[in-house]
């Protein structure tokens, strides 16, 4: 059920706190390129929430990447993308698809318009990674103050 916040601010991600665990907020959105910017606003809103906003940029970054990479490569109708709050000053973004096959870094030529998101998660990342599921697989970075 949407409350009076949500209706004075449409374009906010309704946030679902994890049940138990870290302090985390998800949201599912359609397997699109135009879900990066949904996501970015998600990763944001979380941030402002814990104080963390001194990892927003490197954390929007690495949630559009990943998200334009599960477009790019998955036919799932829909990804859910999750920020999770980690101990001391850092967070986890993860984007969830139903696709199995895992993510792997490949040389883009020079001259390529695309190719190097994986290299860009891999620099802004502290750690990153991706675990097969059952039903698809879960890519996750850590993003951490320096």
């Amino acid at each position: 059920m949407a409350d009076a916040a949500d209706a004075r601010h449409p374009n906010l991600p309704h946030l679902e706190p994890a049940p138990t665990g870290h302090p985390a907020y998800t949201e599912t959105l359609p397997c699109t390129p135009d879900s990066a910017p949904a996501a970015r606003r998600l990763i944001r809103q979380a941030l402002g929430a814990w104080a963390f906003d001194v990892l927003a940029d490197d954390a929007c970054l690495v949630a559009g990447e990943m998200v334009a990479n599960a477009c790019r490569h998955t036919r799932s109708p829909v990804i859910r993308v999750s920020v999770t709050r980690l101990d001391g000053p850092g967070v986890e973004i993860a984007v969830t698809d139903r696709s199995r096959v895992l993510p792997a870094r490949k040389p883009a030529a020079p001259e390529a318009l695309d190719g190097r998101g994986l290299l860009l998660v891999d620099a802004v990342a502290a750690r990153w990674g991706a675990d097969p599921e059952r039903w698809g697989k879960r890519v996750w970075a850590e993003v951490r103050a320096a």
